[in-house]
C-alpha cells in the first residue's frame, strides 16, 4: 500500500502540508534522523525529520479507516516495519513493511491458541472462556528482524521467526496456574507491554491487564509472576495479592535491565531487582493515575510519565496537559509544559503512546486521543507539535534511522 498523502510540516501551531519526497527531504543532510511511528483508531501515519527534528515529512493515512493499534520497527533493520491491523469484521492482521512504510504487505493471521484455551475470571468473577479479539502490541527482537513478539487480548504471548507469516504461542504464559483468575482491565485482557532483556537473551517481560508482571528467564518457556510490593486496595479481595493488579506500563533502560519503572492503574512504581520487588515513586505528582512511562535514553535515571485526573477522568489535572520528569529515578518530578496546551484540555495519553528517540540530544514523543503529536528535541524542557488532527493516536514508536 503506497502513501495516501507526503507533506513537510513546520513547527507552526496550524501546520499545513506542502511538497515534497522523502528523497528530497534528506538530500543534502548528513545528519542521523528519526521516523516516528504512529498508530491511530482509523491508520497509521509515518513521521520523519533529520537530527534537527524541526522539518517533518509527513505520511499516511496507511490502512486509512482501519484501526492500527501497534506500529513499530525493528532495532536492528530501519526498514522493517510491523503493524496490528483490526478490524470487527474481518479480524486481526499483522501486516509488514520492508521498506521503512512505503509499501505493505499482509504478514499473518494465525494466532491459534496452543492446546486447550482454558478459562478465566470475567468482572463478577464467574469462569470465561479464553477468547482471540486483537494484537495489542508486537516488539521486534533486539538481534533478528524477522523475529518479533506479539501480545494479544485475551492475554497470551505469541513469536514469529519468519517475518510475522507464521506464529506460534508461548503458552507457558496463558497456562500459569495463576491464569484462571486473570481479569480484564477496563481496556479488555490484554498483554500491552513486552520488554526484552538485551543483556539477557533469555529474560522477557510482560504486563498484562489485569493481572500484572510476569517474567521469563528462559525465553519464554515458563513465566513466574514478579509482582511482590504491588497493592491494589479496593479492588482485589487480598490487595497484596500476587497476580490480580492492573499494571499499565513497564519500561526499562537497556543498561540496567533490573532497573523497571511501572504505571499502575493508581500509582507509579519502581523495582530495582529485575521486578522481584517494588516500591512506590509517585512522589511529588499531582495525581498518580496515568497510563504511559517513559525512560530517558542516555540517562536511566530519568523517567517521564503523564498524569491524569482519575479513572473516571481521562484528561489532566486542571486540564493543563503536563509531562512530569523525575531525573532521580522518581524521588522527586518536576512538571514539563513550555509549548503544551494549559487550559481546557481534555486529551488522554494511552499507554503506548510515548515513545523516546535514541539521539544525543535525546528526544521524547507521545500522541494523545485528540490527534496531536508532540516532540520535544531537548528531554522535556520544550514542546511542540509535529502534527495536529490525527484520528485518536493508539501508540508512538520511533526509529533512529542512519
Amino acid at each position: 500500500m503506497n502513501f495516501r498523502q507526503a507533506g513537510r510540516l513546520n513547527y507552526d501551531p496550524a501546520p499545513t502540508a506542502g511538497a515534497g519526497t522523502d528523497r528530497a527531504f534528506w538530500q543534502g543532510s548528513t545528519m542521523t534522523g528519526v521516523r516516528v511511528l504512529v498508530g491511530t483508531s482509523k491508520g497509521a501515519f509515518v513521521l520523519t525529520s533529520d537530527g534537527r527534528r524541526q522539518q517533518w515529512e509527513v505520511s499516511g493515512p496507511q490502512f486509512g479507516g482501519w484501526e492500527i493499534y501497534h506500529v513499530t520497527g525493528s532495532p536492528v533493520d530501519p526498514g522493517r516495519l510491523y503493524a496490528s491491523q483490526s478490524s470487527g469484521w474481518s479480524g486481526q492482521v499483522i501486516q509488514r513493511s520492508d521498506d521503512g512504510g512505503r509499501t505493505w504487505q499482509p504478514a499473518g493471521n494465525k494466532f491459534g491458541y496452543d492446546g486447550e484455551t482454558g478459562t478465566h475470571q470475567w468482572y463478577d468473577g464467574t469462569p470465561h472462556p479464553w477468547e482471540f479479539a486483537r494484537v495489542w502490541h508486537l516488539e521486534p527482537s533486539l538481534t533478528d528482524p524477522d523475529t518479533v513478539y506479539a501480545g494479544v487480548e485475551d492475554a497470551a504471548l505469541f513469536r514469529s521467526a519468519d517475518g510475522g507469516n507464521t506464529w506460534q504461542e508461548l503458552a507457558g504464559l496463558r497456562t500459569h496456574r495463576s491464569g484462571p483468575s486473570w481479569q480484564p482491565g477496563g481496556g479488555g485482557m490484554c498483554l500491552h507491554t513486552i520488554v526484552l532483556d538485551g543483556s539477557n537473551p533469555g529474560r522477557i517481560f510482560t504486563a498484562i491487564s489485569a493481572a500484572g508482571v510476569f517474567r521469563s528467564d528462559d525465553q519464554g518457556a515458563t513465566w513466574r509472576p514478579v509482582n511482590h510490593g504491588l497493592s491494589s486496595e479496593g479492588v482485589l479481595p487480598d490487595p497484596d495479592a500476587d497476580v490480580g493488579h492492573c499494571v499499565h506500563r513497564i519500561a526499562m533502560h537497556p543498561s540496567r535491565p533490573d532497573v523497571l519503572f511501572m504505571q499502575k492503574h493508581w500509582d507509579v512504581m519502581r523495582s530495582d531487582d529485575g521486578g522481584q520487588s517494588w516500591h512506590e515513586i509517585s512522589g511529588n505528582l499531582p495525581t498518580d493515575f496515568g497510563f504511559a512511562i517513559g525512560v530517558h535514553a542516555h540517562e536511566p535515571d530519568t523517567v517521564y510519565v503523564v498524569p491524569i485526573t482519575s479513572d473516571s477522568e481521562h484528561y489532566p489535572p486542571e486540564g493543563k496537559l503536563r509531562v512530569y520528569r523525575s531525573r532521580t529515578g522518581g524521588n522527586d518530578w518536576e512538571p514539563l509544559s513550555n509549548g503544551l496546551p494549559q487550559s481546557h484540555c481534555y486529551v488522554d495519553v494511552l499507554r503506548g503512546a510515548m515513545a523516546v528517540d535514541s539521539l544525543e540530544d535525546c528526544g521524547i514523543y507521545f500522541g494523545t486521543t485528540g490527534g496531536q503529536v508532540y516532540v520535544s528535541a531537548d528531554a522535556g524542557d520544550n514542546w511542540v507539535p509535529i502534527v495536529r488532527d490525527l484520528p485518536r493516536v493508539l501508540s508512538v514508536e520511533v526509529q533512529t534511522l542512519p
